[in-house]
């Protein structure tokens, strides 16, 4: 415990011009007499520690003392602290902090940062993240209500293995006690998570490919052969919006302002994903190919109508 903190009192003063005893007492929960004595453990050490009298005095590195900044560039250092900083504020981690703070001792420079990465967690409750995290670090199973992609509740106990983020949502790979196989749940669908204390012994492994699960290479060439065009014709009111769930896409853009936009789709007529993003567009979009997919949002618009009847 002594060696973690004189490690982390090193750093701090290497981010910080000037720390008072006080300060540094309250945050390592000790009294200001053990943090004297862990200056001097430092200066012994051969740390340049200086000391500031006055008012607003208390310790700090020499002006100029840096670390060796030889194992990694300037390059480096910014990327692996937006990445820790965007971590940092999802999971509330004071270790990763701790290593933002150290990772700053060896930029050369303090600059605003070009680049911020923020991982949206509005679809997902903090806490769920938080447990599930403890439950991979600690190896505990994890008990959930989970609806699937054709909306049926059911309750689910898995052995978690990964967490990952894509296309904008937070996903938990892991193995599923109920189906006795390895799945993957989108957590924006999980409901009164509970982290138990039953520990499990089996060495999972991570999947490959940061944890896109899902077909394998047979299917996914099947999938591919299954595609079909979607062709949509979107009017100018509704650019953006089209423009920001599909971008992945050929586009044609008119004299009246109306762009025309060409998608491959893996089943249009069963991917309920793409009704619900089409008639999100409302007046602003019209499908102009399949016909079958034509047919399917004029039925699922009749049957929205039928709750407004009386209105």
């Amino acid at each position: 415990m002594k060696l973690e903190r004189l490690i982390s009192i090193i750093y701090k003063l290497l981010n910080h011009e000037v720390l008072s005893a006080a300060t540094l007492a309250e945050e390592f929960q000790v009294s200001p007499r053990t943090i004297y004595r862990d200056i001097d453990v430092i200066c012994a050490a051969g740390f340049p520690v200086v000391s500031h009298q006055g008012i607003h005095g208390g310790y700090g590195m020499m002006q100029g003392y840096k670390m060796d900044k030889s194992l990694l560039g300037s390059y480096d250092v910014a990327s692996l602290i937006t990445v820790l900083r965007s971590l940092s504020s999802v999971f509330e981690d004071k270790h990763v902090q701790k290593t933002i703070e150290r990772l700053q001792t060896i930029e050369a420079e303090h600059h605003p940062p070009s680049l911020s990465v923020d991982l949206e967690t509005r679809r997902t409750a903090p806490h769920v993240l938080a447990h599930l995290r403890t439950a991979i670090t600690e190896r505990k199973v994890v008990r959930f209500g989970y609806i699937n992609a054709d909306n049926i509740r059911t309750t689910r106990e898995m052995e978690p293995v990964h967490l990952y983020f894509k296309y904008s949502n937070w996903y938990v790979y892991g193995y599923c006690r109920n189906r006795q196989e390895y799945r993957e749940f989108r957590l924006s669908r999980m409901m009164d998570m509970e982290l138990t204390a039953e520990p499990f012994q089996s060495n999972h492994a991570v999947p490959e490919g940061n944890g896109i699960t899902g077909w394998s290479r047979t299917e996914w060439s099947d999938a591919t052969r299954d595609t079909e065009e979607v062709v949509i014709r979107v009017q100018p009111e509704a650019l953006a919006e089209a423009l920001d769930q599909f971008q992945q896409l050929d586009r044609e853009f008119h004299e009246d302002g109306s762009m025309t936009m060409r998608i491959q789709v893996y089943k249009p007529l069963e991917a309920r994903w793409l009704w619900s993003v089409l008639l999100s567009f409302g007046s602003g979009a019209e499908v102009l190919a399949p016909t079958g997919l034509r047919s399917i949002l004029r039925e699922q618009l009749q049957k929205a109508l039928r709750f407004y009847e009386e209105v």
